[in-house]
């Protein structure tokens, strides 16, 4: 036979190339809406797909490990014994992936008392010895003892399984200076981490390729090891049992029996609707057209789905824009905008029959300007920045009925789909035509602004049909009104003091140089203060300190464990080492901020809708929910937020124990009912019946008490917390406990009904219909589960406060439209408006009466508010 007429045999690692692919592509970014990771399966197909393709083998076969225990182990039980347990997101996706591979007509492999590597390594030899051409995928060095002229290895390279690295025996020689035969008899001498097989002390690769070459043959060299001189001659005839036990294991078994001949491995048509049964369950779109693709045609009569025909765009004169907005006002446009310096260039407009495009002109502007204005329906994927961009072009937005990465968001809030094309793929079952972002000159410009419009309008028709009745309002009634406030806040910005940043970001730099001298000067030299690694050298060998909780990198130097191991342990270098920690960090963002501030000397900071599952604002470019809350650095940053020019003053307001009072109203606990109402102290009233003392008798340590273990239930602290974070005994903290549940029953039943409540909805919801799904509720994975327990306590609670806080500040900014004074921040339960001359009383009703009126709750919410030149001086 030619090479040309040779059948060729790819043989892959499921288990290996697996793993590899579930820690390459994040976990979070891949689940099914009933919540089942799917990470690894789509990596390993992806990868799989490609080499189909590229590779184009006649006959293929994949095997997998049944368990760790094996032969190997029977021998040295403590084979593999240092692998971590299997992640819990990992678990049940190979059988998934299994049958999806049998479902392409791909053999799965097995075999129990074996590893997947003697499989691969039996089949390998009899496809050799047939005279194929031979393909061994895995990403276990232990494979490279196969390579031959009829054999070669595809190795994952650094950049994960998208990239395979070709070993034939020359590539080997040149990495390892020896043949393929010969590596096993390396890693015998230098030990495999991954498998628990220790190795020589101090031989390293060079050392073992030297001796090897010396002496032809890891036998010989055994044999000649009283001639090798020196520590590691002594270290190798002292280990010298380990060499050959490491050999032995490390020998991969050709022969295995096993249930198919190679013919049984042909490539045959796939079962085409079992391939879209079981990815339909998986939730994979783009994947099958790729599987169908690289098969050439589907089997059992099943069609390929037609790919989608996008309309051609209709360059539009400007003087015909108005009529054909008019024209289509009966039903919802899709909206997309070319930006460029902040300003719209082009518009792309589409309804599902039509689609029209221009370019960016003063006659489009006013040709669009009074339909923008209107309540004409309009929808948009990522509106805010849109909607900035016609603001700074002095054009008005009404109208917004639908944002779809908003809609996307609520309906997935674990894994939101970040763009038009995730969309696309997901709820429509088509791909976004793009153009390739690796090509300088791409083939493929992509999809245009219209035709992003027109998939715009069918994302928003699937994911109405897909959404919950509940949660509709959330979108049309919160989400989309906040947007557009966020968007005018975002244009605003906020006036920052570069002088007073920059003074301070000195000092801290001043601060932070000392305590690090100061840390020195305790151990006698200079460290890396920023090393992990140099850290627990000094730590944990230098100064002998209580270990920490141990990574895979050593024992952790992160600011938690190293303030707990203080504790224990009060050594200066410690104390300094924090201080110095906490300087560096104040002065980076410091500089973040003096670096955000533009020409305006104001900064604009760019709010998150959906960075959080809960439905809390984030911030970014820069980040404004890092600055230190209530410590005299975060008064010292907040000083040089100031009222801008032109303007009196600044004013703050925040709700007051938002999370409690929702707290209160979820649960109708009638003492919690009781001290929000009358006014109380709520901490200190609670604290009165919690210890049976008078409201006055309550002293500071047990109202720190009560307040803690009342903040805590909302985020399920246990009685192991509480005694943590107290600092007093775990039977003391239990105590408390009871001693609340025993006064404030209708908390510990809400609580209680609310998780209960979640097991089976498999979601929460707010107040105000928002949905967080919690499909781990009933993961048999202990771990998985009291995680998920905990976050479904606090999830409508905190989802409630942050829909309030919503929908007061989107009505705080349609008051404030009539005015000069304007709305300027939202950071965590505080907003903060920037006030015009002779509005103060003005501003502040309609701040007092927005908030106090964002939700009808059974107990009042508070409102505090604070007035002054800058944040810090307007606080309260």
């Amino acid at each position: 036979m030619t090479d040309s007429t040779k059948p060729t045999l790819l043989v892959v690692d499921g288990h290996s190339l697996a793993f590899r692919a579930f820690f390459a592509l994040p976990v979070e970014n891949f689940s099914t809406s009933d919540g089942q990771h799917t990470n690894a399966i789509h990596g390993f197909l992806s990868m799989f797909i490609n080499l189909l393709r590229d590779e184009d083998p006649t006959h293929v076969a994949v095997a997998f490990d049944v368990s760790r225990e094996s032969f190997r182990t029977r021998e040295y039980a403590e084979y593999k014994g240092t692998r971590a347990d299997t992640p819990a997101e990992f678990k049940g996706q190979i059988p998934l992936l299994q049958e999806c591979l049998r479902a392409m007509n791909v053999t799965v492999l097995e075999k129990p008392d074996y590893e997947a590597d003697d499989i691969l390594a039996t089949l390998a030899t009899r496809g050799a010895e047939a005279g194929w051409n031979v393909l061994v995928c895995s990403g276990d060095r232990d494979t490279i003892q196969l390579v031959n002229d009829d054999i070669t290895l595809l190795y994952p390279s650094v950049q994960g399984v998208s990239k395979l690295k070709r070993y034939d025996p020359a590539a080997v020689v040149e990495k390892y200076g020896l043949p393929p035969e010969m590596y096993p008899d390396i890693a015998a001498l230098v030990g495999e981490t991954s498998d628990n097989l220790p190795g020589v002390p101090k031989v390293g690769e060079k050392t073992a390729v030297k001796w090897l070459t010396q002496f032809g043959s890891l036998d010989a060299l055994l044999e000649g090891a009283d001639s090798i001189k020196g520590v590691v001659g002594g270290n190798l005839r002292e280990h010298i049992e380990d060499v050959r036990r490491n050999r032995r294991l490390n020998r991969l078994l050709r022969d295995v029996e096993l249930p198919v001949e190679l013919d049984d491995l042909k490539r045959d048509g796939i079962d085409a609707q079992a391939l879209r049964d079981v990815f339909a369950r998986l939730e994979f779109r783009a994947l099958m057209s790729r599987v169908l693709q690289v098969a050439g045609a589907p089997a059992d009569g099943v069609e390929a789905e037609p790919a989608v025909e996008v309309p051609a765009p209709t360059e539009i004169p400007a003087a015909e824009l108005a009529a054909w907005v008019d024209a289509a006002a009966d039903g919802e446009v899709g909206v997309t905008l070319v930006i460029a310096g902040g300003l719209p260039v082009r518009v792309g407009l589409a309804t599902e029959a039509s689609i029209v495009e221009a370019e960016w002109s003063d006659e489009v502007r006013d040709a669009l300007a009074p339909w923008l204005a209107s309540d004409a329906p309009k929808v948009l994927a990522d509106a805010k920045p849109q909607v900035k961009a016609l603001r700074r072009a002095g054009l008005d937005v009404a109208g917004l009925a639908f944002d779809v990465l908003l809609g996307g968001w609520l309906l997935r809030p674990s894994f939101p789909d970040k763009t038009l094309a995730n969309l696309v793929d997901t709820y429509l079952q088509e791909k976004l035509p793009e153009a390739d972002p690796s090509q300088l000159v791409p083939e493929n410009e992509g999809a245009t602004p219209g035709q992003r419009s027109w998939f715009t309008v069918r994302v928003a028709q699937a994911l109405r049909a897909a959404l919950p009745e509940s949660v509709v309002p959330v979108l049309t009634d919160i989400e989309l009104p906040t947007l557009l406030a966020l968007a005018d806040m975002e244009l605003a910005g906020v006036a920052v003091s570069h002088e007073k940043l920059s003074a301070f970001s000195s000092e801290l730099g001043a601060r932070a140089q000392q305590l690090a001298q100061d840390a020195y000067a305790t151990i006698g030299h200079e460290v890396n203060l920023g090393s992990p690694k140099q850290l627990q050298e000094v730590l944990f060998v230098e100064l002998d300190l209580p270990k920490t909780r141990k990574t895979k990198t050593g024992y952790t130097t992160d600011a938690g464990a190293l303030a707990e191991l203080q504790e224990k342990a009060d050594h200066p270098f410690l104390g300094l080492l924090l201080a110095h920690r906490e300087a560096t960090k104040l002065k980076q963002i410091i500089d973040g901020l003096d670096l955000a501030i533009g020409d305006d000397h104001r900064v604009h900071t760019t709010y998150v809708q959906t960075g959080s599952q809960t439905g809390r604002l984030s911030s970014t470019d820069p980040n404004l929910q890092n600055i230190p809350v209530r410590t005299e650095e975060s008064r010292r940053i907040r000083s040089a937020f100031e009222v801008g020019e032109g303007f009196d003053t600044l004013l703050t307001a925040d709700y007051s124990q938002i999370e409690m009072r929702i707290m209160a109203h979820l649960s109708g606990d009638p003492g919690l009912i009781e001290a929000f109402n009358a006014g109380e102290d709520l901490h200190r009233f609670v604290g009165a019946r919690v210890f049976g003392v008078a409201p006055e008798e309550v002293t500071s340590e047990m109202r720190t008490k009560v307040k803690a273990m009342s903040y805590g239930l909302v985020y399920g602290l246990s009685a192991f917390g509480l005694s943590k974070q107290l600092r007093i005994e775990q039977s003391e903290a239990k105590t408390l406990m009871l001693e609340y549940f025993a006064r404030f029953g209708a908390v510990r039943d809400y609580l209680r009904s609310s998780v209960e409540k979640a097991r089976v909805d498999g979601y929460t919801e707010t107040i105000f219909g928002r949905r967080r799904p919690f499909p781990d509720l009933t993961s048999p994975n202990r771990v998985l589960r009291e995680n998920a327990e905990r976050a479904a306590l606090n999830a409508p609670i905190q989802g409630s406060a942050a829909d309030i806080m919503k929908i007061a500040l989107f009505r705080v900014h349609q008051d404030l439209l009539g005015l000069r004074s304007r709305l300027l921040l939202q950071i965590h339960d505080e907003i903060v408006v920037e006030v015009a001359p002779g509005e103060r009383d003005e501003v502040e009703r309609i701040v007092r009466e927005r908030m106090a009126g964002a939700a009808e709750l059974t107990v009042p919410l508070d409102v505090q508010i604070g007035l002054g030149a800058d944040w810090n001086q307007a606080a309260h």
